[in-house]
């Protein structure tokens, strides 16, 4: 963490709303270098600076109650087996004046402070640095390697190199006569993850602590060995300062920092960080979630789902969702061919809910996808329920058809349909998740008499239904165009 400046409800989330894009969390989510996000017994948690932390009941409205001793700065989490392993740094980054560091693991069996089973272990001196080496012992991250179960650390700073070293995944010590690899420069607050063959170094560029003008933003690297060489998307290497941005301020929120990666299923992934400053927060440090992409095998924050009005076209065939209602023809028939090329060029008015509502049943209506001609059934508005609590990253929302109240709702039969009104119930609540392709994946709430969890899909080029997601085809897909 590098010091340049010693700085130390559904109110907010409604005010988030006014700005547009949701970027940070609702509730109190305050904090400053959190952790990978972990789920423990159905609760989510992150840790940061000092030696508290965040809980989240359902992953959007975060509250303080983490529990972590030692204090110190920047903290990492990682589940091993079915125990936890916490690692923090201990003074250096020029806290307290020096760079003298050191860092720590220790393990609990539980991170939820109400459990019997609560109590950390004795910290373990992992990692140093002493008096001015080109070394920060601090801002640790963790990764235990899917291919063969090796845990392995990097942590460091501006101040020298960020360094790798090896772990023992049952102990939580280093590994006996493990040496420190020197991996990047001009970071910190590095985080490692593997996906696909390549291993990617995510270190926090720019200067912290200094509220809205914190410069901070993440960049990565990548190789096909855990100790590198770390190379960008121009081949540079990270030893010599290379790094693709991976996330950087915008909107209301800047200086993003201290990636975490949190898998959710099968092709829909978050990450988790810091924003420096939000603006709709009284410029205050936060955490932030957001969708993450992948995009030519690179990491890529997405957006969180903006509000408003949308078609919403199916990835099978480039269809919309829409009423099933008849189609109103709009006036005038065919125009050209070479006839009254005289009369005066008027813009032809686009059909307008009046003009058609009158000729919709009054009651439940199916629900179809069709050939996009932005008309009224084809219209969804989209708005956040603050009251019905969220998901990791999102509220819930409602959609609704345009200019009215009719409301997409689950049935019990795993069906669709369009109820006449917006009630609340949790059938017409609607998860909407960014994918790592960049397309959407639409999941109810609940569907009425069933534990089943069942997205939107395209049974057919014509035919929306409830089933099974599936990352692998394009039926569980969906877009939102913005006409």
């Amino acid at each position: 963490m590098k010091i340049q400046i010693k700085i130390w409800g559904t109110t907010a989330l409604l005010s988030a709303l006014l700005t547009g894009t949701l970027s940070a969390q609702v509730g109190k989510p305050f904090i400053h270098d959190p952790s990978t996000i972990m789920e423990c017994d159905g609760k989510y948690y992150t840790f940061g600076t000092g030696s508290g932390g965040l809980i989240s009941e359902d992953g959007w409205t975060w509250n303080g109650g983490g529990v972590r001793p030692g204090g110190g700065a920047a903290p990492d989490a990682l589940k091993i087996g079915d125990r936890y392993l916490v690692v923090y740094g201990a003074t250096g980054g020029g806290l307290g004046g020096g760079h003298n560091g050191k860092i720590l693991t220790m393990w609990n069996k539980t991170l939820d402070p109400s459990s019997p089973d609560f109590k950390y272990s004795e910290a373990i001196v992992v990692a140093s640095s002493e008096n001015m080496e080109d070394n920060d012992a601090i801002d640790p991250g963790l990764l235990l390697d899917p291919t063969d179960g090796r845990l392995w650390l990097s942590y460091g700073t501006y101040f020298g190199f960020i360094r790798l070293i090896e772990l023992d995944p049952k102990t939580g010590e280093r590994v006996k006569g493990n040496k420190a690899i020197n991996i990047a420069i001009d970071c910190e607050a590095t985080d490692l993850m593997y996906r696909d063959g390549w291993y990617y170094l995510l270190g926090t560029h720019g200067t912290c602590c200094d509220g809205a003008n914190s410069t901070y933003n993440i960049v990565v690297g990548r190789s096909r060995k855990v100790t590198g060489p770390y190379l960008d998307n121009m081949g540079r290497d990270m030893l010599e300062g290379g790094g693709k941005m991976v996330v950087a301020a915008g909107g209301r929120v800047t200086g993003p920092g201290h990636f975490g990666r949190f898998i959710i299923d099968k092709g829909v992934e978050v990450m988790s960080c810091h924003y420096e400053a939000d603006l709709n927060k009284g410029g205050r440090s936060v955490l932030g979630i957001r969708p993450l992409l992948w995009k030519n095998e690179w990491p890529v924050a997405g957006e969180n789902f903006k509000e408003g009005t949308y078609e919403i076209e199916s990835e099978r065939r480039g269809y919309a969702l829409e009423l099933a209602v008849d189609f109103v023809r709009m006036p005038g028939g065919m125009r050209g061919f070479n006839r009254n090329n005289d009369e005066p060029v008027k813009p032809v008015p686009s059909q307008t809910l009046a003009d058609v509502i009158h000729t919709w049943p009054t009651g439940n209506m199916g629900v179809r996808i069709g050939d996009y001609m932005f008309r009224p059934h084809q219209k969804w508005t989209i708005t956040a329920v603050p009251e019905a609590g969220g998901t990791l990253g999102g509220p819930y929302y409602k959609i609704v058809i345009e200019g009215t109240d009719r409301a997409l709702a689950a049935t019990a039969e795993e069906e669709l349909i369009a109820v006449p009104q917006f009630t609340g119930a949790p059938e017409q609540l609607w998860r909407i998740d960014q994918l790592i392709d960049g397309t959407y994946r639409i999941m109810p709430k609940v569907v009425p008499n069933s534990t089943k969890k069942l997205a939107l899909v395209s049974a057919g080029d014509s035919t929306p239904t409830l089933a099974e997601f599936d990352m692998d085809s394009d039926n569980s897909k969906w877009n939102f165009k913005d006409h």
